[in-house]
């Protein structure tokens, strides 16, 4: 599933096959994150993660910073 644009945000869920896996997925996206000083929404259930990206500064709309971060969340996430 590809990142989807609504509700003036980026959206995508992911899925991973324990609790282990998602959580140490959440973490590895938590330091690119911090790196970027861009933090993203998200929720967690089990095996399921789903994040919602965009710049809380700039209106609560989508920019380029949720794009670049949403490409770092990809690259993590192995596409």
């Amino acid at each position: 599933m590809a990142w989807e644009e609504k509700n003036n945000s980026l959206y995508r869920s992911f899925t991973f096959k324990n609790f282990s896996e998602a959580f140490a997925f959440m973490t590895r996206v938590a330091f690119a994150a911090e790196k970027q000083d861009h933090h993203p929404t998200w929720h967690n259930t089990w095996n399921k993660v789903e994040m919602w990206l965009n710049t809380h500064d700039k209106g609560s709309i989508v920019t380029e910073k949720d794009h670049k971060l949403a490409k770092a969340v990809d690259e993590i996430y192995g596409e």
